[in-house]
């Protein structure tokens, strides 16, 4: 099994051989627990649901404690659903930790971007700003006109304008282990990863 749920820790640096600098995400993978598997014969798809960090049973509502019941596992705070062939094989109650992983391997590394609010066309989009001479004090970061001739008549969809900025899916490929930490659940990888500190990460190990 190459699946796993982290916690985004944070970044620091990172010094390899001959003392050069990397850039490195601190990532907590795991333990998890396999909550529930799904089979072609039951579901039509095989996959499994992972739960991370043990949370307390009053803090959630009851048809997801008796989940947690029939699966003989503790309450968890995070539950992610992973698609794979084979994961009908793997059988509930599993735990799943950072031993899994080797200094070396590739990962697919998915997660919620940073939320950055309304934001004007200029942050969000990367538009340039008007000219700063008089009489555009009020729109240099404005995206300018935005409407068409007498037809269409109206702005078509999908125009860059000002809006909500961040709280995106993002999916990074062939990150690089550089460190593990078996025995702390501690993995350091290359690079910049999406989300704040503490956000959650479904992590995947990539084939060779």
């Amino acid at each position: 099994m190459d699946v796993i749920l982290g916690k985004k820790l944070g970044m620091a640096s990172f010094f390899g051989p001959a003392g050069r600098e990397f850039p490195v995400t601190i990532v907590q993978a795991g333990p998890c627990k396999v909550v529930q598997v799904k089979t072609i014969e039951k579901d039509k798809y095989e996959a499994i649901q992972i739960g991370f960090e043990n949370q307390k049973e009053s803090r959630v509502n009851k048809p997801l404690t008796g989940h947690f019941k029939k699966a003989g596992v503790e309450v968890q705070k995070h539950l992610r659903e992973f698609r794979f062939e084979g994961a009908g094989k793997i059988s509930v109650g599993t735990e799943v930790n950072a031993a899994m992983f080797h200094e070396g391997d590739n990962l697919l590394v998915a997660g919620i971007s940073k939320g950055k609010g309304f934001q004007g066309p200029v942050k969000r989009w990367g538009m340039k700003l008007q000219g700063k001479s008089h009489g555009t004090h009020e729109s240099k970061r404005g995206s300018g006109s935005i409407g068409q001739c007498t037809w269409p008549s109206r702005v078509w969809k999908g125009k860059k304008m000002a809006g909500r900025m961040g709280s995106d899916k993002v999916t990074i490929k062939n990150v690089e282990i550089l460190k593990v930490i078996p025995e702390k659940n501690i993995i350091f990888i290359k690079g910049s990863l999406p989300g704040a500190k503490n956000g959650i990460l479904k992590i995947r190990k990539m084939e060779a």
